[in-house]
């Protein structure tokens, strides 16, 4: 039997960032309501856990205000929405560089607010809230999907590219 390993020392988190983006990944919005409140959060650290059952897993730092919104009790639901290729505004808009909010093309299933004319949208009920160094992981039981056979958007080494 091995030894755990220390939790000190390792990469530095640039070097660890610089890593792992070669790791070309889709685009997500997480999103999540509490009341009149509606936010969206742009994530690339989105996975699939489990088909049986239905499970998916978020990362969120954090400092995020989506961090604050899911830690409420009373949230009990989050949405993702998978970016399409035309949608490269709405992953800045979510990630601090916010452009006009009537560009955001919400709607709502069930009272959760999605992203409209993106690939995928799932909803999905908080399972397991996980912390995780500087980011906590919220494992989701998805209740219901969508999608379209549109092209996503990827992200690699720091830019945004489109399949073909």
């Amino acid at each position: 039997m091995t030894e755990p390993q220390s939790m000190t020392g390792g990469l530095s988190p640039l070097e660890f960032r610089q890593t792992l983006g070669r790791f070309a990944s889709g685009v997500t919005i997480i999103t999540a309501a509490d009341g009149q409140e509606r936010r969206g959060m742009t994530a690339s650290a989105f996975v699939s856990v489990s088909l049986q059952p239905p499970l998916i897993l978020v990362s969120v730092d954090n400092r995020a205000q989506m961090h604050a919104l899911l830690s409420r009790p009373e949230v009990t639901h989050f949405g993702v929405s998978v970016l399409s290729a035309a949608q490269r505004h709405l992953s800045d808009h979510f990630a601090g560089r916010p452009g006009p909010e009537e560009l955001v093309p919400w709607f709502e299933h069930e009272g959760l607010p999605l992203i409209g004319g993106a690939v995928a949208q799932l909803v999905c009920r908080k399972h397991e809230v996980i912390p995780a160094g500087d980011h906590t992981l919220y494992l989701g039981f998805v209740d219901y999907s969508r999608y379209t056979d549109d092209d996503p958007l990827v992200y690699f080494r720091g830019q945004y590219h489109e399949l073909g």
